[in-house]
This record gives structure tokens, C-alpha cells and sequence, in this order.
């Protein structure tokens, strides 16, 4: 499982013109699942994005977590970051999980990060054509990988 975390202002879903999630304040979670990925991998993800201590302390240093700013999360699928551009310039996503094994996960961790947070996850549409905005805050972008824990 890969997730591209980044730390909002702001940030939105739109598809098909209606607005299917929006935040203030919090992180846009972009998450890619993997055929070998498990419930494991997902709480272990889970609880590192809202334990991150990215959000600025009273100094304005990073040093306090989702959870301790009452943020919110936009989850939205992103398959497309399992891309492989080795060969030639067409991306493969051959490593992206099939949906009937994708979309169960990215539902599961949605309700998994629903009840670590205590508060709704906003959403787009798993498999859709989706349309994000944002204002990254910062700039801060964090990305992680469960078959790569020991580095994260």
C-alpha cells in the first residue's frame, strides 16, 4: 500500500461537477493498494497518517499530529501510484491492485481511519474520474509505503 500524505489548508473532490469531499485544515491522503497488501499493512498506514507529527506546534515547529489539531482527511484511491516507467513511456500498473481487491481495502481504511479519528473521512469515488484541488500547506508531502516499513 502507498499513500502520498499532504498537509492542506484546503482540499476537495469533485466528479461529474458535485463535490463529493471537502476539508479545511488536514491531509489530502492519495492511496494506492497492492495485490499483497493486508489488513495489517492498512492499520499500520492508518495509524501512522493520523499519529504524523506534521501540523506546527505554538514555536511553528512540526510537532503535532492530525488528531492533536482536530484536522480532517480527504481519502481518495489513486491506483496510479504503482506506475512502472521502466520500459519505454507508456506507465504499466500492473502492480496496482484489481478493484474487487482495491476498493474492499480503500473502504476498510476508510472506516479504520473513521474510528482512529473519531470524526467522518471525506471521500471521492473509488475508480472514477476525479478532479482534486488543494492548497498544500508548507509545501509538506510525505510518502509511504508498507512493503518498505523499515524506511518509514
Amino acid at each position: 500500500m502507498r499513500a502520498v500524505i499532504q498537509r492542506v489548508s484546503r482540499a476537495s473532490c469533485t466528479v461529474n461537477e458535485e463535490i463529493t469531499g471537502t476539508i479545511e485544515h488536514g491531509l489530502l491522503v492519495l492511496l494506492g493498494v497492492e495485490e499483497q497488501d493486508t489488513i495489517s499493512d492498512m492499520k499500520w498506514l492508518a495509524e501512522k497518517i493520523v499519529n504524523l507529527r506534521i501540523f506546527n506546534d505554538s514555536q511553528g515547529l512540526m510537532n503535532r499530529s492530525l488528531c492533536e489539531v482536530n484536522g480532517n482527511i480527504l481519502l481518495i484511491s489513486q491506483f496510479t501510484l504503482f506506475a512502472q516507467t521502466k520500459k519505454g513511456n507508456r506507465p504499466s500498473f500492473i502492480r496496482a491492485a484489481k478493484p474487487e481487491i482495491a476498493k474492499p481495502m480503500y473502504d476498510q481504511m476508510a472506516i479504520y481511519l473513521n474510528e482512529l479519528m473519531n470524526k467522518k473521512v471525506a471521500l471521492g469515488i473509488f475508480g472514477a474520474d476525479m478532479q482534486i484541488e488543494l492548497c498544500n500547506d508548507g509545501p509538506v508531502t510525505i510518502i509511504m509505503n508498507t512493503q518498505d516499513k523499515n524506511n518509514f
